[in-house]
């Protein structure tokens, strides 16, 4: 029998949530054009190398960067591999991991990639915005162009942003859509006025201006290049990571837009790159950035302000897209139980507190040791193609289960994934230059993800487990022996066996031999993540009693796993099918409770046991686990048990086959 909690359904297309999706999904790649132009420039050795022919192909690279992987690839391919309206790398993965165990290593690679390269996220956006204070008259009149006082106000802006997480951001979040309009509308703007002004910047739409540029002299980066184009797109995975706080409609809706008001910027900049380029009192300018000079001088502070405004936003949507991939990790059984709390009312808002510590420590950390936006340039983007071509090697296994064409789905490796290797062989160079910071963060999340699995793995596989049909006859004598006090009216335990009417040796041994513990009915229940976000269900096995339950709890992989609310509602509906008596109680101090006796939770804690024959290596990542659950979020609080009555018992934990010990009797 199975019964549903709740369900969801797509997001429709309306005004405002097209208003909340500029908001949300577009800081990323929208603070782009900050930094891009800049960046390309500097990597040809300034203004003064500068050609007609360079302007257009990099214009003309970015464009059809923009359109072939943001575009075509996520767009309009990835977001249709929607799990039950969420998005991302993870709920990727659980759309085809019954198909192959392997698919745990592409999603595991990407996941970390994604999380430890968006640590220079914030702090590349807020610095580069930051930066345009370097461009206003008064700025400079006051506190000269002295580089640490722009490092200072953004740490301070970042701190800001990280502490306010703890309170929710859920009034900021509502300013957020309309700020970003405007940031577009300006992008939009500003590149207009400069495209009427050289109109041969079109030219750059024609892919051969790019390719040519490639194997040009002109070009002194060579393919190297492409590592500072890639920048123009990187906030394409965090496009789909967002799918499920706005749904696929509203980004359908807003892209168009989206991506007209940001190539008009970059066709705009390449414009007037190719006015001024031979203007000697510019080709000696330090920190040159071409998106502050698009704006005129009057409104350039007005600019400085909306660009900071939209950094941070973009440093919003990078905080909540990690906790959410962390909690979605979590469920998944690919990193630890980690405190999560709730600070707003919107269903998707959390906050996990050591992840906010970490990221805001890291990024401070990033903004003091690289200190300007050129040098975080020189380092970003390296870990997040690794990303991307982890989400083709998804996408395409997804496309096959779809029973989409062979040959057509062949095309998604054959050109995103050659693009894809192509960026990530020309950001390789990024590693020596700052990249290895973020290689190295993505490979210690990894190696986390890992041993967690694995050790996973060996315990689901060594654990024993009993039928519970072998022991109802002794737990219905035990339910009826007066010789023993009540322990509780309803026992429960949690069982890491989902097989039908299986559970934990360990929970039989609790109940009977460690001490014998009488109760009217005895519980036990089995948490299944499911592929689904947000399913909510349970099944229920009474094997023929009305005292003994296995429930399997069935919950989507954002779902809270609020155990205890979860069982009342349960045994509420077993009373009204009359499959459970009614338990009264005397002392209830409402009517709710007066037919619901009380409950208690016993965890059965493992400890690893001296005498486990296991390989040295096995022996070591169950260790690990083990002492780490240890300094993580407790299955009290993760279950939601902190208000209940719990018991907690410690049990050997025994992994192989252990050595067998004879004593030898000696006369005395």
């Amino acid at each position: 029998m199975e019964k549903g909690l709740n369900f969801c359904k797509e997001r429709p297309l309306t005004t405002a949530g097209m208003l909340v999706t500029l908001g949300v999904v577009y800081g990323d790649i929208g603070t782009s054009p900050l930094y891009v132009m800049k960046a390309l420039v500097e990597g040809n050795g300034q203004l003064s190398s500068i050609t007609n022919e360079f302007i257009y192909g990099s214009i003309s690279l970015i464009f059809w960067t923009i359109t072939l992987l943001t575009t075509i690839k996520y767009v309009l391919i990835t977001l249709k591999a929607d799990n039950h309206g969420e998005g991302g790398i993870l709920a990727l993965y659980s759309l085809i991991r019954r198909k192959g165990a392997w698919f745990i290593v592409p999603a595991m690679i990407g996941a970390a990639t994604l999380l430890a390269d968006g640590i220079l996220t914030p702090a590349v956006t807020v610095t580069s915005a930051v930066e345009g204070l370097k461009w206003i008259p008064a700025y400079i009149n006051n506190f000269g162009s002295n580089q640490s006082t722009v490092i200072i106000i953004t740490i301070v802006i970042l701190c800001v942003l990280f502490l306010l997480q703890r309170s929710g951001t859920e009034i900021l979040g509502r300013l957020f859509g309309p700020i970003m309009l405007l940031w577009f509308l300006m992008l939009a703007f500003l590149g207009i006025i400069h495209i009427f002004g050289n109109l041969n910047i079109l030219n750059s739409l024609s892919p051969y201006y790019g390719i040519k540029l490639l194997f040009s002299d002109q070009n002194k980066a060579g393919f190297a290049i492409l590592g500072s184009v890639f920048l123009a797109t990187t906030g394409a995975e965090a496009l789909y990571s967002d799918l499920g706080h706005v749904g696929r409609k509203n980004i359908y809706g807003t892209w168009p837009f989206v991506k007209i008001c940001l190539l008009l910027n970059y066709f705009g900049q390449g414009a007037w790159v190719l006015q001024i380029k031979d203007n000697p009192g510019i080709q000696h300018m330090a920190d040159f950035n071409p998106f502050f000079e698009l704006i005129p001088g009057n409104f350039r502070i007005f600019g400085v302000i909306l660009a900071t405004l939209a950094a941070i936003i973009a440093s919003q949507a990078l905080i909540s897209g990690s906790y959410t991939l962390v909690s979605e990790a979590i469920k998944l059984d690919l990193l630890p139980r980690l405190k999560i709390y709730y600070p707003a009312m919107s269903k998707g808002q959390m906050y996990i507190p050591i992840v906010n510590h970490l990221l805001m420590f890291s990024c401070i950390g990033v903004v003091l040791y690289f200190k300007t936006s050129s040098h975080m340039e020189a380092a970003y983007g390296l870990a997040i193609t690794i990303t991307m071509l982890m989400t083709t090697i998804l996408l395409f296994n997804w496309l096959i289960k779809k029973r989409v064409s062979r040959l057509l789905s062949l095309l998604v490796p054959i050109i995103f994934g050659t693009l894809e290797i192509g960026f990530f062989i020309s950001s390789a160079a990024k590693f020596f230059r700052g990249g290895f910071i973020t290689v190295f963060i993505a490979a210690l999340i990894l190696i986390l993800m890992m041993l967690w699995y694995k050790a996973t793995i060996f315990e689901q596989i060594v654990t024993k487990e009993v039928s519970l049909e072998d022991y109802i006859d002794t737990l219905g004598l035990l339910r009826n022996d007066e010789h023993l006090p009540v322990y509780a009216t309803n026992l429960v335990y949690l069982t890491s066996k989902s097989k039908p009417g299986k559970v934990d040796k360990e929970i039989i041994y609790s109940i009977l031999d460690k001490r014998p513990k009488r109760a009217e009915v005895y519980w036990f229940i089995n948490v299944q993540v499911t592929d689904e976000p947000r399913s909510m269900s349970y099944t229920v096995e009474n094997f023929g009693t009305d005292y003994v339950f296995k429930i399997q709890l069935r919950l989507g992989f954002r779902v809270e796993q609020k155990v205890s609310r979860y069982l009342r509602q349960i045994v509420t509906d077993l009373m009204k099918s009359n499959e459970i008596k009614e338990q009264f109680q005397l002392y209830a101090t409402n009517n709710i409770n007066r037919n619901i006796g009380d409950f208690c939770f016993v965890l059965v804690r493992e400890e690893l046991a001296n005498d486990t024959n296991l390989a040295l290596y096995k022996q070591l990542i169950m260790q690990f686990k083990l002492r780490l659950k240890k300094i993580t979020v407790s299955p009290i609080s993760w279950f939601g048990l902190e208000h209940t009555d719990v018991k907690v018992e410690h049990v050997p934990l025994r992994l192989g086959t252990p050595g067998q010990i004879k004593l030898k009797r000696e006369p005395i």
